[in-house]
């Protein structure tokens, strides 16, 4: 009598099943001999049966039709090599001439390729001899894992296999998932029946079921139900006088796949298994602890030697150390600028001769590395310390506002000048005045700085007399001037003023030594702000700090720490950090690269700049004010940002220099 196979290709499984007897039912309900899973699948598609020595496939008015070869029938002759498609699901045919095997009692069939020319009962023992060889020869766990899932579906012919072990919480986990051709099962937790595999883990007793969508001790298991689950074996695996485990075992196409037999071979094996689990955890833990011994013998060994040669040099040694601290920050007080990498200290070596010094600086760095705190630095520790120091933004105001600014105003110089103000030059006479972004000057406005650094002498608008002034300058930009000379954006007679002495202020991302340390600084800052306890930092959380590039520096690390006090716990963990530092990048709403092939520095600067105006305005619904606030800019500057990179029309510029007239003329009115 011949023989019908079926491989069944079906959502990335392949499953082989035979039959003798017809006819063989193929759906998608529970009733049918081939089961299948595809929702276009009517729930009885077809129908294979037998009409003398031959197959024919029979179309059960399925609502998408049964195709043999690509053309749809309504009963058709199979022939071997024959292909049926099931509504997207494949099923290969083949018809054998070769004498049956007796199939198990209650069953029509099963896995093909599972048991040769061997007696069932012979095959096993004979599987089961040389599977427990290969076991107890197999001595690295992640390897013995799937050696013992293969081996079980092999040794008792099931579709599927998975092993699941308790975790430290004593919870039921899959470790291993395989199918019958040993290839792994993605997401092996949501593939088979967690509730069949936690009651024989809690229970400790096997369970076994020839048809388990009809089995009633899973009816309130939906988990059945939805994998269309057929044969189900499920064994305990016993370790130190308890279940610490389960095999799972199961065939979703055919019922009756397993016997009674099959279920003491099973429980056998699982004997078997976790006898091998144990001797491969205990020579993993043997391992693993002459590991850890010889690593400490080689760190005593190493600390021995350290500290020998400590001692027999430690008077020399003291005396460096001295001489290392005395100067390791410079000779003047820096302390509000937090570093001890080496690039700092070449900082602070470089600021001890600018600070003896009255000639102008100009400090260059990214946003956020700090510049103003160099200038403050500068001007505290230096002969004009006592004097004022005085700073402004230039990107803050528009032209109009910023000349009344510098420069100060007579009365009645505009509408709405009431009274005389001295202008910033003039209040820092005798001290210091720091320009900030003085890259954003307009051509006029750096004409007449110009005039002030060369005579030395500021006219107020509206004026006829000019007013001596004696002042220190310190400028800062974040953009490269030599490139704005180049380009024409900037003065290179004022540049040459200003630039007499240089500072460059390296990004964070290249002392990320000094990270840490200005973590707990910043977040010991923050706490103070808040009045709130500052949260514990762990080395995790510091690991993750280091790693991140910080883009926007030392202001986003503020950011951060002060995001961490006031959400954070006692004790800051990795999953408290923002996702921007988790996942490495340097600031929310701006991603890719900041230089991409062809582009320069200018190019680089206004993407960065843009996309993060455009980031906070939609995070934000498009209020300026807090937008601008996030940024860390005024108003007017966003105003004027917006208008640059065309996010916005010119009546918005216009309306911002008239709020800004307003506030001038209230500062007038005090």
């Amino acid at each position: 009598m011949n023989r019908l196979r079926l491989t069944v290709l079906e959502e990335g499984t392949r499953t082989e099943v035979a039959y003798e007897q017809d006819p063989v039912r193929i759906g998608r309900s529970i009733d049918n001999e081939v089961r299948l899973a595809g929702k276009l699948v009517s729930r009885q598609h077809c129908r294979i049966e037998r009409d003398g020595l031959d197959w024919y496939v029979v179309d059960l008015e399925s609502a998408n039709g049964t195709l043999l070869n690509g053309e749809r029938v309504a009963r058709a002759l199979l022939s071997s090599g024959d292909e049926l498609v099931l509504s997207g699901t494949r099923l290969l045919v083949q018809i054998e001439s070769a004498p049956a095997t007796q199939a198990p009692p209650g069953t029509s069939g099963g896995l093909a390729t599972l048991t040769g020319g061997e007696s069932r009962e012979r095959f096993g023992l004979r599987a089961f001899a040389q599977i427990a060889r290969s076991l107890s020869g197999e001595t690295d766990l992640p390897t013995l894992l799937r050696l013992v899932v293969d081996s079980a579906i092999q040794l008792l012919k099931a579709e599927r296999g998975f092993l699941l072990l308790e975790d430290e919480d004593q919870r039921l986990q899959p470790r291993v998932a395989r199918q019958h051709d040993q290839s792994d099962i993605l997401a092996p937790g949501s593939r088979l029946s967690m509730g069949v595999a936690r009651n024989v883990y809690e229970r400790g007793r096997p369970v076994l079921s020839v048809d388990a969508g009809r089995d009633e001790r899973f009816a309130g298991m939906p988990s059945v139900e939805d994998l269309r689950l057929r044969s189900v074996l499920c064994v305990p695996i016993r370790g130190e006088g308890r279940v610490q485990g389960v095999l799972y075992l199961d065939n979703r196409l055919q019922q009756g796949a397993f016997t009674e037999d099959d279920l003491d071979l099973a429980e056998l094996f699982g004997d078997q298994a976790s006898i091998a689990l144990r001797n491969a955890r205990q020579l993993s833990g043997l391992k693993e602890r002459n590991r850890q011994l010889e690593e400490s013998r080689l760190h005593v060994a190493r600390l021995n030697e350290q500290l020998g040669r400590k001692v027999r040099d430690r008077d020399a040694e003291l005396s460096v150390v001295r001489a290392e601290l005395s100067r390791a920050r410079g000779r003047y007080d820096y302390h509000e600028i937090v570093g001890a990498s080496g690039v700092m200290q070449k900082l602070f070596q470089h600021l001890d001769r600018v600070v003896e010094s009255d000639l102008p600086v100009l400090i260059q760095g990214e946003s956020g590395t700090g510049k103003e705190l160099i200038a403050r630095a500068i001007h505290f520790n230096g002969r004009r310390k006592d004097k004022p120091f005085v700073s402004e933004n230039c990107a803050a105001l528009p032209d109009s506002l910023l000349e009344s600014e510098l420069f100060g105003h007579t009365r009645g110089a505009f509408t709405g000048a009431d009274r005389a103000k001295k202008g910033l030059i003039e209040q820092a006479h005798g001290g210091t005045l720091f320009l900030d972004e003085i890259g954003d000057m307009s051509p006029e406005m750096q004409k007449k700085l110009l005039r002030v650094l060369q005579e030395g002498e500021v006219r107020p608008v509206g004026a006829t007399m000019s007013v001596k002034v004696d002042v220190r300058l310190l400028g800062a930009s974040h953009c490269n001037l030599e490139e704005l000379v180049k380009a024409g954006k900037f003065r290179e007679d004022l540049y040459y003023r200003i630039k007499v002495l240089q500072i460059d202020l390296p990004p964070l991302r290249e002392r990320a030594e000094d990270i840490p340390l200005l973590a707990e600084a910043l977040l010991a800052r923050a706490a103070r702000e808040a009045q709130r306890p500052a949260p514990l930092l762990t080395p995790e959380v510091l690991a993750a700090l280091s790693r991140c590039r910080w883009t926007g520096n030392v202001r986003e690390l503020e950011n951060e720490m002060r995001r961490l006090v006031v959400l954070g716990a006692d004790v800051a963990d990795v999953d408290s950090l923002s996702p921007g530092v988790l996942g490495g990048e340097a600031k929310a709403g701006v991603s890719g690269p900041l230089l991409r092939p062809g582009d320069d520095l200018r190019e680089a600067v206004a993407r960065f700049e843009k996309e993060a105006i455009v980031g906070a305005l939609e995070r934000l619904g498009g209020n300026k004010s807090k937008a601008a606030h996030e940024l860390g800019i005024s108003r007017f500057a966003l105003q004027r940002k917006l208008i640059k990179y065309g996010l916005a029309e010119e009546e918005d510029l216009a309306e911002g220099e008239a709020d800004a007239v307003g506030a001038e003329v209230g500062d007038a009115d005090e």
